[in-house]
């Protein structure tokens, strides 16, 4: 077997203008160079010298863009700036005559998976027939999409699952599996590609932007009667197994397999308007959808899609109408329910927050909550945050309340609400992809931060189980209440409204100044 590492450009996609092959192969450690087209690989029997003659192969290697990228534009900016395929997708109701209208914008930008171990594969070819060990999601659909690169017949290929760098969603686990393919299809000999930090954090795909606009107004009775929501956002869809071939090192290669036409999921799960029909009982509801085929950078399916932004818009605004209507916020949703699991996931959540016994507002603390049903078909899931803001945001606690029906496995579903809370902390607070007109700039920890150990909260999670009742999908359930309570919560501590993420302390002080 022989170590393998990509020669890559500062975004996955960048185009080789130039390559000194000969030089590159001249590097001590360096046994084999692998060339085609945009595709270049260095290989030999020493890892760790190959590691060092990495850098060294970049300064061979000229690399360009295909379309430069934007810059200077926020993530409102950017996606209004792109063409949209907008459609109704929900429509409920009869339109009534409302008052005190209110409207409002929130939005993420891309997130990067992130996880701590970068991709890795093996493969090796024997007399025609393919093998490749993985810790892809979805071992089938890659196998496909292998097949498919290659002109095999499926049976030609085999993929073994083993555990790696997990993920929610599609990273770069896929793709590595394609690179170690092709040079090991190329050398004839078996192969252990593994991916580099920067390789994880420019070549792998993302989580999509969106960007959220909410409309709404309130009758005589001081009930919504009136809502329009509109989603911007691009495909949360691209995994392999689909039309096409999904693999990066596919699209780079000289005899090359066409990049697919991006597509989305359709609801009821959606893709970037997952949970974009609000849940409560609105006298008439609309939701539209501003599909974006084209997208600045790489996306696919991160955990919960869509969801997460629409979930923190809709609580966000709940809060914001109740203010308006001087209303308590958990009372101002009450109002809005008549599902009984629902209600009781905030009621137990009121309890055991201290919701009706909070402390008077000091400046510096503040309790926050949030809500939703993943896909308005899986989980319950209530949150709330006490925080404290002083020159950053301090996330102190955070309770949730979930209902998804029987419970198996209790200790199993606790640690997929706390994993889920502390993954939505992290992008709430911290995770943004940059970049400039010459690619990813958000390359390192340093530069792309992900929340510490040090910063997680006391998490407390309360079940509420319904042994005969279905169970319900619960692996992404707190992803969009989280950032609601932290936005709502800040609002309480200090009367800013946040509607931006990720809150980072550049975005708070921006914040209070605009408020100012």
């Amino acid at each position: 077997m022989l170590h393998a590492r990509m020669i890559r450009g500062p975004l996955g996609e960048s185009v080789i203008e130039g390559v000194d092959v000969p030089a590159i192969a001249q590097l001590p450690g360096v046994q084999h160079v692998v060339h085609s087209r945009d595709f270049l690989a260095v290989v030999g029997a020493d890892e760790a010298q190959l590691v060092k003659a990495m850098d060294k192969a970049r300064s061979f290697v000229r690399f360009s863009l295909v379309t430069p990228l934007p810059t200077d534009l926020d993530t409102e900016a950017l996606l209004l700036s792109l063409a949209d395929e907008a459609k109704t997708v929900h429509q409920q109701g009869v339109r009534q005559e409302s008052s005190r209208l209110h409207e409002a914008r929130y939005s993420r930008p891309y997130i990067a998976h992130a996880s701590i171990g970068p991709s890795c594969a093996l493969a090796q070819w024997v007399e025609g027939r393919m093998s490749v060990w993985s810790h892809t999601q979805g071992v089938f659909p890659l196998r496909a999409d292998l097949a498919k690169a290659f002109q095999l017949p499926m049976d030609a290929v085999q993929v073994f699952h083993r555990h790696g760098a997990g993920c929610y969603g599609h990273n770069g686990a896929d793709d590595v599996a394609f690179d170690a393919a092709f040079v090991a299809f190329t050398l004839g000999v078996p192969i252990r590609m593994q991916w580099t930090r920067e390789d994880e954090m420019t070549a792998s795909p993302l989580g999509a932007p969106g960007l959220v606009n909410i409309k709404a107004g309130v009758n005589s009775a001081g009930q919504i009667s009136d809502w329009n929501l509109t989603v911007w956002s691009h495909s949360h869809l691209a995994r392999p197994g689909g039309a096409g071939v999904n693999l990066l090192g596919a699209w780079q290669i000289e005899d090359r397999s066409e990049k697919p036409v991006p597509v989305d999921l359709p609801l009821p799960a959606g893709g970037g308007h997952r949970n974009a029909v609000a849940l409560y009982d609105f006298a008439h509801q609309e939701v539209h959808y501003g599909f974006i085929p084209a997208s600045t950078l790489r996306t696919s399916a991160l955990r919960s899609l869509g969801s997460y932004v629409n979930l923190f818009a809709i609580e966000s605004f709940m809060d914001e109408m109740a203010e308006k209507l001087s209303v308590d916020p958990l009372d101002f949703r009450l109002q809005h329910l008549n599902d009984p699991r629902a209600v009781a996931v905030l009621e137990k959540l009121a309890a055991v927050c201290g919701w009706r016994h909070q402390e008077a507002p000091d400046g510096l603390h503040g309790l926050g909550l949030g809500f939703g049903r993943y896909k308005n078909a899986a989980g319950y899931c209530a949150v709330a945050a006490r925080i404290r803001v002083e020159e950053k945001i301090t996330v102190e606690k955070i309770w949730a309340v979930v209902d998804v029906g029987l419970v198996v496995n209790p200790d199993g579903l606790i640690n997929q609400i706390e994993g889920g809370i502390v993954q939505s902390l992290s992008w709430t607070l911290k995770e943004q992809v940059t970049w400039d007109a010459g690619g990813i700039t958000s390359r390192t920890w340093d530069q792309y931060p992900i929340i510490a150990f040090s910063e997680i909260p006391e998490v407390e999670v309360h079940v509420i189980d319904r042994p005969d009742s279905p169970s319900l999908g619960s692996g992404e359930v707190a992803a969009g209440p989280v950032p609601a309570a932290v936005g709502n919560a800040l609002y309480r501590a200090i009367g800013v409204r946040a509607r931006h993420l990720p809150l980072t302390p550049e975005r708070l002080m921006q914040c209070i100044l605009d408020h100012e």
